[in-house]
Order: C-alpha cells, then sequence, then structure tokens
C-alpha cells in the first residue's frame, strides 16, 4: 500500500510542477489558458476559481489516470476563436513567448529538484560514515591497495580539484560519476592507528561501465560502508537457520579466510558454492562470548549476476552514522550543483544508450519508479524527497530531448522558426509526430520490459 501511495503522490507532483510551470508563464505571456489537468481520462474534481487574472476563465481537473497532465491553451489550430480573443491565443504569440511557455514545465521540474535537494542538505540527514569495508576481490580498489576500514575525507579527479567527503553516499555519487564518465579518481584516506593519511587512485577508466547497475559498483570494488560481521534476523526454515546459527552471532572467519566486515560477509556467503551447487563449509562464530564452530551449507539462488548462495539472514550490523547538514547558501548552492550533475549524467547516460555504448537496460519504467517509490518512503521523509528530485530531473531532461511529442522538440520548431522566418509546415508536423510517438512507444516498451524483467528476477 505504501508503494502504491508513494508512486501517485510522486507522480501527481512532479506533473503538477511540470504543468504549472507551463500554465504560469502562459498567463505571464498573455495566452489564455482553457484547462490545467493533472491526469487523463474522466474528471473525478474540477473547479473553476473566482479570482483569476483578467481574460483568464482556467479550469482546474484531476483526471482518472495520474499518468500525465495537459495545459489546454486557447489555439486557433483546434478550434475557432472569438476575434475579440485573437490576441490570446497561443498560435499568435511571438516565437520567443511561445518558447518561453513550452520551455517553463522542463524548468519547473529541475527547479523543484534543486529545491528539494536543498530541502534534504538544510533539514539534515543522517548518513553511514565513509569508512571503506572490505573491496572485492579482483576490483579496482583491492588493485590499488585498499583493505578496509580506511576513512575517505576527499576526493579529486584532477590536481586541486579536491572536493571533502561527508559520507558513504557522497563517495558513492562520485564513484559512481567518475565511472560512469571513464575518469580515475583520487581518495584522499584519513590518518588511523599511527598510519599516516595518504592519498590512493582508483583507475576506474580501466572498468567496462555499460551497465549502471550494481555489479558496476561490484567491479569498482567498494560496494557498502564498513559494518560489524555480525548477524541479524534469520529467516525460519531457510540455511542459516537449519544450520543452527542465531541472531547475533559474529562470524570470525569462513574455512580458512578470516572475516572482517560485514561485507566481506556477504561476499564470501555469495562466492560458497561450485558449479552450481551449494558448498558446505566451517564457519568458527563468536555466541555469549564463546568461540564456536558450526558447518553451515547455503541455499543456492540465480540472480542477474549468477549463482549465488544465500543463507537467509541479515548479514553485517549497522554501519557508523554521521548527519550530513549545510547551512542556507551552501545548502542551496549544492542543491543545484546535484541537479545540474544529475542532469548532465541523464544526459551522457542518454547518449550513450544511443550510440550502443551503453546497454538500453538502463532504461527504468513505471514499475521500477514504483518500487523505488516506497522503498524510499519507508526509509523515511529525506529519502523520499531525495527519491523525488532524481525523478524531477529525470523528467525535466527527458521532456527536453529533440523528439517531436516532447516539450524539447517543439523547441525545435521554434528555432527553425527562428532562424528560418517561416513556421514548420502541417504535412512536416503530422510526419515528425508519428514518428516522435512511435519513438516513445519504443522507448516505453523497452522499459517495461527491463521493469518485467527486473521483477521477475527479484523473486
Amino acid at each position: 500500500m505504501l508503494t502504491v501511495v508513494a508512486f501517485v503522490v510522486a507522480l501527481g507532483l512532479l506533473i503538477a510542477v511540470h504543468e504549472w510551470g507551463h500554465y504560469r508563464v502562459a498567463v505571464a505571456c498573455g495566452v489564455k489558458v482553457l484547462r490545467f489537468s493533472v491526469g487523463f481520462g474522466k474528471p473525478l474534481v474540477r473547479w473553476v476559481p473566482r479570482r483569476q487574472r483578467p481574460g483568464q476563465a482556467t479550469e482546474f481537473v484531476i483526471g482518472m489516470l495520474p499518468l500525465g497532465g495537459y495545459v489546454r491553451m486557447l489555439d486557433e489550430r483546434e478550434g475557432p476563436v472569438d476575434p475579440a480573443e485573437k490576441h490570446l491565443a497561443f498560435n499568435n504569440q511571438s516565437v520567443r513567448a511561445r518558447a518561453a511557455i513550452v520551455a517553463a514545465g522542463p524548468a519547473a521540474n529541475l527547479l523543484l529538484a534543486v529545491l528539494l535537494y536543498s530541502l534534504v542538505n538544510w533539514w539534515g540527514v543522517e548518513e553511514p560514515r565513509a569508512v571503506l569495508a572490505s573491496p572485492v576481490a579482483g576490483s579496482v580498489a583491492e588493485r590499488a591497495g585498499l583493505r578496509g576500514g580506511e576513512e575517505v575525507v576527499a576526493v579529486s579527479d584532477e590536481p586541486g580539484h579536491r572536493q571533502p567527503v561527508r559520507s558513504f553516499e557522497t563517495l558513492r555519487w562520485q564513484l559512481t560519476r567518475a565511472s560512469l564518465e571513464g575518469r580515475d579518481l583520487v581518495l584522499s584516506l584519513a590518518a588511523a592507528d599511527g598510519a599516516p593519511a595518504r592519498d590512493v587512485r582508483l583507475a576506474l577508466s580501466s572498468i567496462s561501465t555499460a551497465d549502471a547497475d550494481p555489479q558496476l559498483f561490484r567491479r569498482v570494488g567498494l560496494v557498502g560502508p564498513w559494518t560489524e560481521p555480525v548477524l541479524g534476523e534469520l529467516m525460519p526454515g531457510l540455511a542459516g537457520e537449519k544450520a543452527g546459527l542465531r541472531r547475533g552471532d559474529v562470524v570470525l572467519g569462513i574455512g580458512n579466510t578470516p572475516v572482517v566486515d560485514g561485507v566481506q560477509l556477504r561476499e564470501l556467503i555469495r562466492t560458497q558454492v561450485r558449479d552450481g551447487q551449494a558448498v558446505t563449509q566451517p564457519w568458527r562464530i563468536r555466541r555469549d562470548g564463546v568461540d564456536i564452530a558450526v558447518d553451515v551449507t547455503p541455499d543456492v539462488r540465480t540472480e542477474a549476476a549468477g549463482v549465488v548462495a544465500r543463507i537467509g539472514a541479515y548479514v553485517g550490523g549497522p554501519p557508523a552514522m554521521t548527519v550530513v547538514r549545510h547551512g542556507p547558501i551552501e545548502g542551496l548552492w549544492n542543491g543545484a550543483v546535484r541537479t545540474w550533475e544529475v542532469s548532465l549524467l541523464t544526459l551522457k547516460m542518454m547518449g550513450r544508450m544511443v550510440i550502443g555504448e551503453a546497454s538500453l537496460k538502463n532504461l527504468s519504467g513505471p514499475l521500477t519508479i514504483a518500487d523505488f517509490a516506497g522503498k524510499s518512503a519507508s526509509l523515511g521523509l529525506t529519502h523520499y524527497l531525495v527519491f523525488l528530485a532524481l525523478i524531477s530531473v529525470s523528467l525535466g531532461v527527458l521532456n527536453l530531448l529533440p523528439l517531436p511529442v516532447l516539450d524539447g522538440g517543439h523547441l525545435m520548431y521554434y528555432l527553425w522558426e527562428a532562424v528560418t522566418g517561416r513556421g514548420v509546415s502541417s504535412a512536416w508536423m503530422d510526419r515528425l509526430q508519428r514518428t516522435g510517438v512511435a519513438l516513445l512507444l519504443v522507448m516505453m516498451s523497452i522499459a517495461l520490459f527491463n521493469d518485467v524483467t527486473r521483477l521477475f528476477a527479484s523473486t
């Protein structure tokens, strides 16, 4: 139920903000707006405010299907217009005014993202400290000499461009950007246990980044912050409970391999499989201050990454946390910077998918969005706001693409008109609209296919 509510709220808010951008600029440009609708289909709620600007009599509507929205303006191309109101028609406005009205929708989504990111920065959010867990075997981080337990205090991708790292989430974002852009990243590590502070270069440019998926972080090697190798709740009837493991057991070793943190423990469990079959190994655990040995045979499960082992237990204790909070100016600036960075990264990934350098599996549809909406809402308000900001950026960037049915396509029409002095002909407009609809349907089909594939892969 939470997933449905979170998804509907997110979709309704983002659509309303997008259409509000079109509406407000249209009114400011002197265009008569006939209807402002959030959702399609049969109206559930409709009203006409008594107090509106002169010349306006806008009807506001909430439709039955919350999958989009629209702002219907007075336009001679869509029906007869009273001669006394011709100056209020959209088609009679200047190219600059029409372009501003069309661009206002995506701009409103991007401004909403700035506001949401800023709210999170001002409010503050509790995030894991940037203390590294043991790197994945054979990964970039392991080859760079990281062993786990180091705390990252700053990152840099070029001399003199050092950025502080306040939490593991900040580090994860920097790793994502650098990996997808094929850039190496230098981690500045804090001094600890008598060891001096030092810098470590991660050769992220050496890894393949066709897919922006969880496997990307496995190739980087830093899949999570440091946690104690302790077992949490065990699911009844699964491998962990059958072997006699209990909640609160601290795992000291599996086979001949010492265990030092929760991330390493999860990796060792995943790989406790050979030729598609589970491998029984002795576990050394500490229970109530006493060290004992337990033979564990995990369950085998097929996932997107291949055949992996599972014990049916929450693995790893809670990480050390820190509260990340910014002041008014710094928070606003960081919100704008994050919006800009996410926008650029989104555009780069779309471009790479078009030329075949990134997989189309990175496209996500409504099922994935709904799933993330529910998960982020369950984690708290700040995580939900970050989710809303991310989707708002995606919606703004997507609508600026030069596809005829999107806002970006209409902006291309106006650019043509501004350069040539004449508008796009009706015949060409019809052809381009059909092409745009076809491309959009293909994109939506691929996204829905990816959604269904992920859904079945997780069950």
